[in-house]
């Protein structure tokens, strides 16, 4: 098995369809395909104004705040979002993110 060392650009970007998605794409920056067998590195990017679905789950979700603003959306809570701040949501929860005036990107981790 090999190791990954690439910069996240490397990854393609895809979009994020379904219901209630909106300007978000993701890139699966370390993946099972990666031989990554506990968890998934993934990249988000929200356009201006875009958000991800309000949806539940059950696995958790581990989240960096890289670069511009938004809002947190958990059980019908709405919390700002900032550059270097982290997020974690439980399993089981209502969640979204949506992005302010000038995008929002973030890491997030989840196990398989």
């Amino acid at each position: 098995m090999q190791h990954k060392h690439v910069h996240y650009t490397e990854v393609a970007r895809e979009p994020v369809e379904g219901e209630g998605a909106n300007g978000v794409g993701v890139r699966w920056v370390i993946a099972a395909a990666d031989g990554a067998k506990n968890f998934a590195m993934r990249i988000f990017d929200v356009a201006p104004g875009g958000n991800t679905p309000y949806h539940e789950h059950a696995w958790e979700h581990e989240v960096y705040i890289l670069e511009g603003s938004g809002t947190l959306t958990v059980d019908g809570r709405e919390e700002p979002l900032a550059p270097a701040e982290v997020v974690f949501v439980p399993g089981g929860l209502m969640h979204n993110f949506t992005a302010g005036p000038g995008g929002l990107k973030f890491i997030c981790l989840v196990p398989y």
